[in-house]
């Protein structure tokens, strides 16, 4: 197992991204953005910038929280935007050595309307494909996707794109409603998320809420992990049982959800301080439950 994180959470730039890495012992960063824009939407002269400081600073990225196909895009958006993020992506993950990256399934339509679900098998297993060919292994994150409705959905995301793997997200489930049961659909379990996909899971984000008022969709609040309702510290603990040798990234969104758009710029000595603070916090919590980081 080893330690990573989103230190855009931490930083814009990508040199204070590291040394809040450095802070908390760790050397591997989630790419996901740099200088404003996500790192497989860097203008290439920007992208050349930093390209070589991960290195120099002995920090590896093992995994790309990229854009596509995610929360935010519908599925009758145009293809061929994604096709193109997926082909700038490809060469900047084999230039830093990065194997995983982060897709997801478009954004879900409200429940009971038509979700097209052949349409995002279809271009799910396109997008999978572009990356296996180049060798590297995309992985499907749990969130405000179809692939996020339930453990079941993201099951059958798995069995109609073979080769796909999986990211767990243990917060996600948290503003979730469950649509694999019945109605009135309760708040999904995390755990039981975590149990019934594991066997697919090579990824994990580590991040703790509370869950959303009745009616909303956002988390009442952001903890630090294991002081929400996500079963982080239940997790951790089934996953080091299950002997899981991946990655744990952080993503804290204490200090500000880096998805929200309201407009305003965080406090950024705010953020540095709390995702030190949410790495030091995650240190304690494995060396509580005896798992050690490689």
């Amino acid at each position: 197992m080893y330690l990573t994180g989103f230190a855009d959470e931490a930083a814009k730039d990508l040199v204070t991204q590291i040394k809040a890495t450095k802070e908390v012992g760790w050397t591997h960063i989630s790419a996901r953005g740099v200088n404003g824009a996500n790192i497989h939407e860097l203008p290439p002269e920007d992208f050349d910038k930093v390209t070589d400081q991960p290195d120099e600073a002995s920090i590896t990225i093992p995994e790309f929280g990229s854009l596509i196909g995610n929360w935010g895009k519908k599925i009758d958006s145009d293809f061929d935007v994604t096709l193109a993020e997926v082909d700038r992506a490809i060469p900047r993950m084999l230039r830093l050595g990065t194997r995983l990256i982060r897709v997801m399934p478009y954004a879900q339509e409200p429940w009971g309307n038509d979700q097209n679900e052949n349409e995002r098998f279809r271009r799910l297993r396109e997008i999978y494909s572009r990356f296996a060919d180049a060798g590297l292994q995309a992985i499907h994150e749990n969130c405000m996707n179809w692939g996020g409705f339930s453990p079941d959905h993201t099951l059958r995301l798995v069995e109609e794109v073979p080769g796909l793997k999986l990211v767990f997200d243990t917060a996600n489930p948290i503003f979730q409603k469950d649509r694999s049961k019945e109605e009135p659909f309760p708040w999904q379990d995390p755990l039981e998320f975590y149990e019934k996909v594991k066997e697919h899971v090579v990824h994990v984000h580590i991040k703790d809420c509370i869950n959303p008022p009745e009616g909303e969709t956002e988390p009442a609040k952001y903890t630090l992990p294991g002081e929400g309702q996500a079963k982080v510290r239940e997790i951790l603990t089934a996953l080091k049982n299950d002997d899981y040798n991946g990655g744990l990234a952080i993503e804290p969104h204490v200090a500000t959800v880096f998805h929200a758009v309201d407009g305003a710029e965080p406090d950024w000595k705010q953020c540095y301080d709390s995702y030190v603070e949410y790495g030091h916090a995650t240190n304690a919590l494995l060396k509580e439950l005896d798992w050690a980081a490689e």
